[in-house]
């Protein structure tokens, strides 16, 4: 992943966000992995080829979107390499350094593209944001909280159509949304798990009983908590009591002001384990492009004021980055920039599997890192394994 010319590298006179702690100093980084850290301000170069001044920029963790359907006119369902790297090469210029190639509820052949699109892309020499996988949204979600989803395509869990996948494209499935009270979702829990596969819960009506029913089975996430789902209330707690409550399942979380209220985000916040909570975009083609009409998984969307809409109202994704949802959290939530960092890439990383290689910046780990201005209105730099795949100069 990503070419690296093998010299070094040294960014100095950065605010480091470090998993415990931020500190003022620098990061070397030599064949694509980070060798050193400095905890203080000095002149030294460690021999390094290259020099870049961070001038009391941020350098965090590079972000990793677990639940993104496109960016900057691409969609993961167009299934093919042009779109792939639109949608990678923008997210990138926005801080994301790994994503999930997130589907929408479609026909099982043209879910089937985006796995043989996901597949060759993930073999080839990837320039931007890594792919590293799929997360399947849907087909098997509940009619009741179909959000942006195409009712036509809706379907009850197929073990069938989930083995034949996994045996035919190995190691692309990463995540999987299904609705827990559908008939035959237990069932495809326990398999989904036990290939490693992450169940997540969304797009359902499924009550705290059941939800608990679907943690034990194996369910250890939920997308966009809050958003598409049986809400809170104090005789029934539902799918969001469950997941506010229960320290098995990660909660992700859409934090664009829209989606959620910043009251409901601090309620989260303080119910979740620093470590179980996820920041996504939920991104959809218009992220980055203008007001207007668009389109998701064939069903038209307006983009007004940023906020993607089905015609009939309901919320349509988003036009978020991540970097825009780390600004949000910064000014809105009253945690730290190293909590925000666990949620924007730690966490992800965690749930992926992937924390022993990438997600926080640690000597050994990948340098996948994010330069961010230091009021987070922008991203400045971001490296993949070392290499530099946006410069906003």
């Amino acid at each position: 992943m990503g070419q690296h010319d093998g010299k070094s590298l040294l960014i100095h006179n950065v605010k480091v966000v470090l998993e415990d702690r931020v500190t003022n100093g620098s990061v070397l980084i030599n064949d694509g992995r980070i060798i050193r850290i400095i905890e203080e301000k000095e002149e030294e170069t460690y021999g390094a080829d290259h020099v870049l001044n961070g001038q009391g920029a941020w350098l965090l963790p590079g972000f990793i979107d677990v639940h993104v359907h496109g960016g900057f006119g691409g969609d993961f369902m167009d299934a093919s390499e042009e779109s792939y790297d639109t949608i990678t090469k923008f997210h990138a210029s926005q801080g994301t350094t790994g994503m999930l190639a997130t589907t929408v509820t479609a026909s099982r052949e043209a879910i089937e593209a985006v796995f043989q699109a996901t597949r060759s892309y993930m073999n080839k020499e990837m320039r931007y944001a890594e792919l590293l996988g799929i997360h399947l949204e849907g087909p098997f979600i509940s009619l009741k909280w179909i959000g942006a989803q195409n009712p036509a395509f809706l379907s009850p869990p197929r073990l069938d159509w989930l083995q034949d996948w996994t045996e035919r494209y190995p190691g692309i499935l990463k995540l999987l949304t299904l609705a827990p009270e559908n008939e035959g979702a237990i069932d495809a829990i326990k398999w989904l798990s036990s290939h490693n596969i992450v169940v997540a819960c969304g797009h359902t009506d499924a009550t705290f009983e059941v939800m608990t029913q679907a943690a034990e089975a194996g369910l250890t996430h939920a997308v966009h908590t809050y958003n598409a789902m049986r809400p809170l209330h104090h005789r029934e707690p539902g799918t969001v009591g469950a997941v506010l409550t229960d320290d098995r399942i990660y909660a992700e979380l859409i934090a664009d002001g829209h989606h959620v209220h910043p009251g409901a985000i601090r309620l989260l916040a303080s119910s979740k384990p620093s470590d179980k909570l996820i920041l996504i975009t939920d991104a959809i083609s218009a992220a980055g492009r203008p007001d207007g009409l668009y389109d998701l998984g064939g069903l038209p969307v307006i983009v007004e004021g940023g906020v993607a809409r089905l015609q009939e109202g309901n919320l349509a994704g988003s036009s978020l980055t991540m970097i825009n949802a780390f600004r949000y959290m910064a000014e809105h939530s009253g945690l730290t920039v190293n909590e925000i960092s666990r949620y924007a890439s730690a966490n992800p990383a965690r749930q992926l599997g992937l924390f022993g290689h990438t997600g926080s910046i640690a000597v050994g780990k990948r340098a996948d890192l994010v330069l961010a201005a230091p009021d987070f209105s922008k991203v400045l730099s971001t490296w993949v394994n070392g290499s530099q795949v946006y410069s906003a100069e």
